[in-house]
């Protein structure tokens, strides 16, 4: 039987026709992880207590990923000069990693621009207080994140265009560091920072993409060299909007699932405050078993709630329909994400 979407804890009463040469009714079900990603988390001081409230119950799953866009400390000078008008450096207290534990975020990705916002310092502050909470972290040069879930062997390996991160810009270096985590874990899932930023930036383009003078690498040639070197899911940020789903060789690649939380740090007008909760289950043999969008809303003042109007179903579909063709993921009405035919 294929798993029905989890998101919100719904009973979901549905027919399941069963595919040729599955598994007898009655037999023992396959092992399944279940994943949920979020886009970008900028955290400074402020209500900690309801920066997940309205969302804990659609981060749900075994491997729970955010992208933590700024630093937990208290140390560290900014990367700001004090007269600087067009830089933005993010922290919060350390403290705030147990929310985002309690909320139910597992792994924080650190390959990201506003990783070293502090300095070394910062960095370091904020990995020790990511691993005090009981989380995990990945992107730094080298770093794989290992999980055990039920027996199945997890491996998650983070990207971005700098230097305190594993480069995407290095495809040859990306693959050979895919490749070693697929040599211990069943499912390798990377996550990449990578596009020009806003919501003229929203489609994927073939080629470079630059923003501020900075190399924000190709995300389709990278996505698709990791994906041939063992990658098992692709999951992007960075660009601060949605992007289109892509369906390359069996495999899952959403390009970018925006803002998630940006109280008094990210924009939230617009397509800039439409997001959304990537939920994906695959089977311990890394096949796809089921996905959901779940939308979500930052609009105002930046922290996450349900939207109502359920604006990243269409945003994604359009997008995806329109970049990658008959390579695009299909997003339902009701946010059910299905493969091409």
């Amino acid at each position: 039987m294929v798993p029905l979407p989890f998101r919100r804890g719904l009973l979901v009463a549905a027919v399941v026709v069963v595919p040729a040469g599955a598994a007898p009714l009655g037999a023992a079900p396959k092992p399944v992880v279940r994943f949920a990603f979020t886009g970008d988390i900028a955290m400074v001081a402020g209500p900690a207590e309801s920066y997940f409230s309205n969302v804990s119950l659609d981060l749900a799953g075994d491997v729970v990923l955010g992208n933590l866009e700024g630093t937990l400390t208290d140390r560290g000078s900014s990367k700001c000069g004090s007269d600087s008008k067009d830089c933005y450096a993010f922290h919060a207290p350390p403290s705030y990693a147990t929310y985002l534990r309690n909320a139910g975020f597992t792994v924080m990705n650190l390959a990201n621009n506003h990783a070293m916002d502090y300095g070394t310092a910062g960095q370091a502050d904020t990995v020790a207080a990511v691993r005090k909470a009981g989380m995990v972290t990945t992107g730094r040069p080298g770093e794989i994140a290992y999980l055990n879930i039920r027996g199945t062997r997890v491996a998650v390996v983070g990207f971005a265009p700098y230097a305190w991160a594993q480069s995407l810009l290095r495809i040859p270096d990306a693959q050979a560091l895919v490749r070693k985590a697929d040599e211990w874990a069943d499912i390798v899932v990377v996550t990449m920072h990578a596009g020009a930023e806003g919501p003229h930036h929203q489609h994927v383009k073939p080629g470079t993409e630059m923003f501020l003078g900075e190399n924000r690498g190709n995300s389709i040639a990278f996505t698709h060299a990791v994906v041939d070197a063992g990658a098992d899911l692709v999951v992007g940020s960075g660009p601060h909007v949605l992007r289109g789903m892509e369906w390359y060789r069996g495999r899952l690649i959403a390009y970018s699932l925006g803002n998630f939380l940006g109280y008094r740090t990210l924009a939230t007008g617009g397509a800039s405050g439409v997001t959304g909760i990537l939920q994906v289950t695959l089977g311990s043999d890394s096949s796809w078993v089921a996905g959901d969008l779940v939308p979500e809303t930052i609009a105002g003042g930046g922290i996450p709630r349900p939207d109502p109007a359920e604006a990243a179903y269409g945003l994604v579909r359009t997008l995806s329909r329109e970049d990658f063709g008959k390579r695009a993921m299909s997003v339902s009405r009701a946010g059910v994400l299905r493969p091409p035919r």
